[in-house]
């Protein structure tokens, strides 16, 4: 299980993942959905790779979230 949101070679379209959208960095609250697409072209990035969700909320991946978790 990992929940290393900082490589992108762990993110992919379809995994369930908690992401900090930019309005919520202060507060550092998570909010959960689906990858749609993956933002960073970089293979890593410190703060987390950036997403768009199914929901079209954009953000940092923080965790993946395990299958059926």
């Amino acid at each position: 299980m990992s929940t290393n949101g900082q490589s992108r070679a762990n993110i992919r379209p379809g995994l369930t993942v908690d992401i900090v959208l930019k309005k919520d960095q202060p507060t550092g609250r998570l909010t959960r959905g689906v990858v749609k697409d993956i933002l960073t072209n970089s293979p890593n990035h410190p703060h987390g790779i950036k997403v768009r969700l199914q929901s079209g909320d954009v953000g940092r991946v923080k965790a993946v979230v395990p299958e059926g978790g």
